[in-house]
């Protein structure tokens, strides 16, 4: 008697099929893996070594200046310079510059070198996110789109963060992990040098257009600004304020990673809550906690470690979770179309504050001591809240019909204008490309600015 034939089940054909839609993807997602970890290592052993060489805190801020200034002006430049060489070269040129760059401050011991070459890691940083990012959107299709971007989110937040923790491992004070970051640089590169994948499309290109992003919601464009502030702060000197403290190496890169992780987490409840309810009260309660976190750590005097980590955890949770609400916000405002410009230029925004709040913070502890990293951020959040209470006085709020799903995001500092078109639906991509000119990010209904 002949045997039924077996038949594969429908979970077994998904998962092959997603299986084999992913393999093309792995040589990005590996070189995206290899350049968010040799960036986690950079970004986390430049202060703890500047502290150690006995650098002020107020030129460690300094160096978060210079990155975001060279991750800005990499965001506007990096596609006119792909369009010119071509993705491979502009994206090995990145890579190659990047590990120079670092080897730089390893052998010129000094924050007068490291502030300009904090400057061009953060250029070659933003512009090869943006190169592979582009590779991605490519790849893939209407309905493959979003679980592609979302594994290349977890793949970069497991990356950052195993590059804050793998130096528990060493000593920060010798040469070891800035040649591990120089040579993981490189590594990064070599995925896409020998893959077969076809060159993509030219890069999407914002421009920041303050007027239009203020027209189309003033409280996306000063809340953008002012977590820009705060975050780029503690991300810059929150190892100078664990050195400070007292924390040991170990307690650092924890001290470091726990916040990004913690509001990684927290964007689950906090997408819920913001599809549920007015997204502005959402904000307001998320700056509000922020707040407590700011007061606890400026009046408790916190530095027995379990207590600083769990302070941590409860800063991240709210200063990581704030960005994505934003966006979303924005884009409840936003006309059709218009979703990659207005995200792009919130993040241009978000550049901006960046820029300001790491001189402004380290300025502050250098001559106030390390809490007033927290008074920095402090007031950042109090600015928020002020003009968050005023906007909910003065402007309606998004009827429910009008209201886009909440996404999550990647970390602010690691996203690009391609982010965005990596996450947008196919008919945003449609209404961004060339054939068809993105509309100006203005809401040519009314002449009252949108919330």
């Amino acid at each position: 008697m002949l045997a039924s034939p077996k038949f594969v089940s429908r979970p077994s054909l998904r998962t092959f099929s997603m299986v084999r839609s992913l393999l093309p993807l792995t040589a990005l997602l590996l070189g995206s893996a290899f350049l968010l970890f040799a960036g986690g290592v950079n970004s986390l052993i430049l202060p703890i070594r500047g502290e150690a060489e006995g650098f002020s805190a107020a030129s460690l801020g300094l160096l978060g200046t210079g990155w975001a200034i060279g991750y800005v002006l990499g965001c506007l430049r990096t596609p006119a310079l792909v369009a010119r060489v071509g993705h491979i070269r502009a994206f090995g040129a990145m890579c190659a510059i990047a590990a120079i760059a670092v080897l730089l401050s390893l052998v010129l011991m000094t924050p007068w070198v490291w502030i300009p070459v904090r400057g061009l890691s953060g250029f070659c940083f933003a512009g090869a996110a943006m190169i592979v990012e582009s590779w991605l959107n490519e790849r893939a299709d209407a309905s493959s789109r979003g679980r592609i971007f979302g594994i290349y989110t977890m793949v970069n937040l497991a990356a950052t963060t195993a590059g804050q923790m793998v130096l528990t491992l060493g000593d920060a004070r010798g040469f070891f992990f800035f040649v591990l970051a120089a040579m993981v640089y490189c590594l990064a590169l070599l995925p896409t040098a020998i893959s077969a994948t076809t060159t993509p499309r030219p890069l999407t290109q914002v421009s920041l257009n303050l007027r239009g992003l203020w027209k189309n919601s003033p409280i996306a464009f000063f809340a953008v600004l002012m977590v820009g502030i705060s975050n780029a702060s503690f991300g810059t000197l929150a190892a100078v304020y664990g050195a400070r403290v007292g924390l040991s190496l170990n307690d650092i890169a924890l001290f470091a990673s726990i916040p990004i992780l913690a509001g990684a987490a927290m964007q689950i409840p906090v997408g819920i809550a913001s599809d549920k309810f007015d997204r502005r009260k959402v904000l307001l309660g998320i700056a509000v906690f922020a707040l407590v976190a700011d007061a606890l750590f400026l009046f408790t005097g916190a530095s027995h470690p379990v207590f600083v980590l769990a302070l941590a955890a409860l800063f991240g949770a709210t200063v990581f979770a704030m960005y994505p609400v934003i966006v979303a916000h924005a884009n409840d405002h936003a006309e059709p179309g218009t979703f990659i410009q207005v995200s792009g230029g919130l993040l241009l925004v978000y550049g901006i504050g960046s820029i300001a709040g790491p001189t402004i913070a380290g300025f502050a502890m250098t001559s106030y001591g390390a809490a007033s990293l927290f008074a920095v951020t402090g007031f950042a959040h109090i600015l928020l809240i002020l003009f968050a209470l005023w906007r909910l006085k003065t402007a309606p709020a998004v009827v429910a019909e009008k209201k886009g799903a909440f996404q999550a995001a990647p970390l602010a500092r690691a996203s690009t204008p391609e982010t965005a078109a990596l996450s947008a639906d196919q008919a945003e991509l449609d209404a961004h490309s060339p054939a068809a000119p993105a509309q100006p990010v203005t809401n040519e209904e009314t002449e009252a600015p949108q919330d």
